[in-house]
Parts: C-alpha cells; sequence; structure tokens
C-alpha cells in the first residue's frame, strides 16, 4: 500500500511542487489550504504524515497541529519560512516531529519524509500491542491509551516509548537510543532526555519517581519488564 502523505500549505505552487516530488518517489499526496480544510479531511481520510506550514489563512499551523494531536500521533514534518528558534522550539514542543525551513531542497525534504516514514513502518513489525499498567500500546494503531482513552503523543514520543517499551528489562543508553529513534538525523542526543522527561508527565503518577521508564545511573534507561502484563 502506498503511503499517504497530507501536505498543508496555501501557496499552491509550493504544494503542488511537494506533491511532484512524493509522487515521483511512489507516494500518494493531498493538498488543503487551510488548517481547517485539513481537520475535515482527518476524520474521513487516513494519512501516514502531514507537511505543514505555519503560515495559514486563518487557524494557523500551530494550533492545527495541537487539534490534531489530541485525536492522532501522525509524524508531522514543519516546513516554514520562520525559521526562528523560538518557532522551531514551539513546533516540537506541541507534537511536530521535524522542522525543515524554507527556501528548501525537495529532493531532501523527500528524503525526510521517507525516512520518518520507515522508522513508523519498523514499529509497526513490533508486536502488535503493549499493555503496562493502566495502559495499552497499540503499535499498529499508533497510539497509547489509559483506561481505553487516548493519551495525545507526538509521533517521537510514541517512538520513544514503543522503542522502550519493545525492549523491556534492557538497559539502553542515550546515544543507542537516539541512533535507533531519531536515525542520527535530526538534533543531538540530548533531546532524548527531554522526550523522556515528556512521556514520564505522561505516563507516570509521580514523573520524579518513576514506575515504567527507569533510570539506570551511569547507563542510561530501562522499561520495567514487571510492568509489563499479558
Amino acid at each position: 500500500m502506498k503511503a499517504r502523505v497530507l501536505i498543508i500549505e496555501d501557496v499552491k505552487e509550493m504544494a503542488e511542487l511537494v506533491r511532484m516530488y512524493l509522487q515521483k518517489e511512489g507516494m500518494d499526496a493531498a493538498i488543503c489550504e487551510t488548517g481547517e480544510e485539513a481537520l475535515a479531511k482527518f476524520t474521513q481520510e487516513r494519512f501516514d504524515l502531514v507537511v505543514l506550514d505555519i503560515n495559514l489563512p486563518g487557524m494557523d499551523g500551530f494550533e492545527f497541529l495541537q487539534r490534531l494531536r489530541k485525536a492522532s500521533s501522525v509524524p508531522v514534518m514543519i516546513v516554514s519560512a520562520r525559521d526562528a528558534d523560538e518557532d522551531m522550539i514551539l513546533g516540537l514542543g506541541i507534537g511536530a516531529d521535524e522542522f525543515v525551513a524554507k527556501p528548501f531542497s525537495p529532493k531532501v525534504l523527500v528524503a525526510r519524509v521517507r525516512a520518518m516514514l520507515r522508522r513508523t513502518t519498523e514499529l509497526k513489525a513490533s508486536p502488535n500491542s503493549i499493555r503496562f499498567g493502566d495502559f495499552l500500546l497499540d503499535i499498529d494503531g499508533y497510539l497509547l491509551k489509559k483506561a481505553g482513552e487516548k493519551v495525545p503523543l507526538s509521533s517521537k514520543e510514541f517512538e520513544v516509548l514503543a522503542y522502550l517499551a519493545t525492549h523491556p528489562g534492557k538497559a539502553v543508553t542515550p546515544d543507542t537510543i537516539y541512533a535507533d529513534v531519531w536515525h542520527n538525523q535530526f538534533g543531538d542526543v540530548t533531546a532524548v532526555a527531554v522526550y523522556v522527561q515528556r512521556l514520564r508527565k505522561k505516563i507516570e503518577k509521580d514523573p520524579s519517581s518513576p514506575v515504567f521508564i527507569e533510570t539506570v545511573h551511569g547507563m542510561g534507561y530501562r522499561f520495567n519488564a514487571e510492568a509489563i502484563h499479558a
């Protein structure tokens, strides 16, 4: 099945250029010019990745992303002419997985899209679901539920959690997590600690005394194997 990408971009020429390059690489791509249109489209169709501009008429890209994350962990790549550090930090903080500044090389953008899709595919080759505590980590569905309710996670938060949970009882270094989850392609190894802290705030009763994602001093992190149940 072809990967499906949703391009949210109000500059028609830019959107068509990105779609053309994605289609040349064998992907399906749809275009929306507004965040409102894109949210409606998400209720009707399945997408594997979103390419998102920030400067949109009406609802901007940041608001769209916040609303999307309440319902989906689909990977999101922000592509924007707003390349200030503050915009990048905000975008990544509310759930984006990558931030690409305009102008950009379409070939490089497509390569990054492929890398993000490959990581998603690799995760889905893992066990279908993992239960721990009150949580169900649905690998195929790319989501986390607590007592049947969705827990909003960004794609990268999901990938870090899934990586740790599929290696229960194994102590892994931040370098190893960064290499396997980020493929050394974005940011740096310090991002690992940031994402672990975000996850702890969402899944631990007391993030300062974690039960699920343990710290192994001098080594890195370990997912508590005893917390996993059938």
